[in-house]
């Protein structure tokens, strides 16, 4: 069975917010209430950072967008709606929200992530996968009984294909047990062990137990790997170690945070 990693439970270093120098001069005035341009320089940041090219087409956009904001906003607080408890609720969320944008943003400028932190990270990333890559196939059966009973009908000629719809594995059952090409790092340890041992067409003579159940593992195939360069994958580390330097902030925090 593959042991895929979790995911980050933070993710926030997209969509960062700038803050420029305010301007002077507003945007425009609507109903005599002037927006400021700093707004305007903001919401153009973020269309850059989503990949908007700087034109005048661009600018009138933002600027129309925003009109049609401060009306609608307007409207909304002439109706009373800016005294709803709920509509409070949510402003101070969305205040929130910026408040921790923009210290997660301070805290990566101040925290980067080193060419050195890079390299060891692929270095062990390397370290883990190997030179060697394994296509093999596994019946997965609850007792050691029963996995012995499919060794036994293995032994006797029956195909792996067949004694594979016997399998408790979902994702490989009806492929014959087939569990694609992989690097022994993602199955779990006495997954591994056992299967880099065998030889090619061969299965394991004993069961091996796991925390998922009794294998019964065949190795189809093995052939020579080579990981990607360094600078293929740079971007990807850069932004998985960022991620962790994150989540590991705000675990400390959350640690020395007196909550009742």
């Amino acid at each position: 069975m593959k042991r895929f990693p979790s995911r980050l439970a933070i993710a926030m270093l997209a969509g960062f917010l700038a803050f420029p120098a305010a301007a002077a001069t507003p945007v425009a005035k609507v109903n005599g209430v002037a927006i400021p341009a700093e707004r305007a320089e903001a919401m153009l940041a973020e269309q850059r950072a989503q990949g908007a090219q700087d034109s005048s087409q661009l600018q009138d956009a933002v600027r129309e967008e925003l009109v049609r904001r401060e009306i609608l906003s307007q409207e909304a607080t002439s109706k009373g709606l800016a005294k709803k408890s709920e509509v409070q609720t949510q402003m101070e969320l969305a205040k929130q929200a910026i408040l921790i944008r923009a210290y997660l943003q301070d805290f990566v400028q101040k925290n980067p992530v080193t060419d050195a932190e890079v390299q060891q990270e692929y270095d062990a990333i390397k370290g883990r996968m190997g030179d060697k890559e394994y296509k093999p196939r596994h019946v997965l059966v609850e007792t050691e009984n029963e996995a012995k009973a499919i060794i036994a009908k293995l032994q006797s000629g029956t195909p792996f294909e067949e004694v594979a719809k016997e399998s408790r594995d979902p994702g490989s059952r009806d492929r014959g047990g087939d569990l694609g090409w992989s690097n022994p790092a993602m199955f779990v340890q006495p997954f591994s062990e056992a299967m880099v041992k065998l030889e090619k067409g061969k299965f394991t003579p004993t069961p091996v137990k796991s925390d998922f159940g009794y294998h019964v593992i065949q190795l189809d195939d093995v052939r020579t790997t080579q990981a990607p360069p360094l600078d293929e994958v740079k971007p990807q580390l850069q932004q998985r170690l960022q991620q962790q330097k994150i989540e590991k902030h705000v675990l400390d925090l959350r640690a020395k945070a007196k909550v009742e």
